[in-house]
């Protein structure tokens, strides 16, 4: 539960008054909505995030697929960086029990933390006190986690938690609608590659819109070659990949 605020609009002990704290979250949400690509989201997530948060000096996005790959996106520092390898390599962590086991994973003291003996000893080499990670979405397999990273030991406190979660829950939303964006491209760049295919075939052979599909879609089986991939070829070079036993 979060406390009372204060007569300054701070929560005993914090940092930040919530109107401070609102305000901002609010700049971060209209940031992200300017961002038009789904790295340029997360960049600007993992920048507001050390900005918010009270005790952030490194921060990254992991997703995790196949129940264990761990992917490392835009990190902003070769601390994060290192730290998502680590999770990776050793399998454990707070990024992977947070997508897995906890919506939220605090971790006062590397030095002391035994829940992941192996990555604790060797992040806290790489020079990480403490991290605090939060999931941000559960889609089958693939999975997803804010990590931030305090070089000092004890850098997150109750303020940073509570902030992290408002933040994460901006991260969720803006990281879905970034992929939907980039889905949404990468089905209209399809679409316009296959189009310059078909508008070649029909110049060439005389051919109407739907033949000149069948015909790319005969060559894709013919080659074993992916459609998208024979749309390309003849786009980029005017020919079609070789059929088995002739010539395209």
């Amino acid at each position: 539960m979060v406390p009372d605020d204060g007569p300054d609009g701070r929560h005993d002990g914090w940092s930040l008054p919530q109107d401070d704290v609102a305000g901002r979250l609010s700049e971060l949400a209209r940031s992200l909505q300017r961002e038009d690509s789904e790295d340029a989201v997360l960049e600007r997530l993992v920048r507001g995030s050390i900005e918010l948060v009270p005790g952030a000096d490194d921060a990254s996005i992991t997703l995790v697929t196949g129940r264990r790959r761990v992917e490392s996106r835009a990190p902003s520092g070769r601390l994060a960086q290192v730290l998502d390898e680590l999770q990776e390599r050793t399998g454990e962590g707070p990024c992977l029990s947070a997508v897995y086991d906890e919506q939220t994973v605090r971790v006062p003291d590397l030095r002391d933390e035994d829940r992941w003996p192996e990555f604790s000893a060797k992040a806290a080499r790489a020079g990480a006190g403490s991290m605090l990670s939060f999931q941000l979405f559960v889609e089958g397999d693939n999975l997803g986690a804010l990590n931030l990273v305090g070089r000092a030991p004890h850098a997150f406190t109750e303020e940073s938690e509570y902030v992290g979660l408002l933040v994460a829950s901006h991260a969720a939303v803006a990281f879905a609608d970034a992929q939907k964006l980039h889905q949404f491209k990468d089905a209209i760049a399809t679409r316009d590659l296959i189009g310059q295919a078909k508008g070649i075939l029909m110049e060439r052979y005389a051919i109407t819109a739907g033949q000149a599909f069948i015909m790319l879609v005969q060559v894709s089986a013919d080659t074993n070659v992916k459609l998208l991939a024979v749309a390309d070829e003849l786009a980029h070079s005017g020919r079609l990949p070789l059929k088995r036993g002739g010539q395209g």
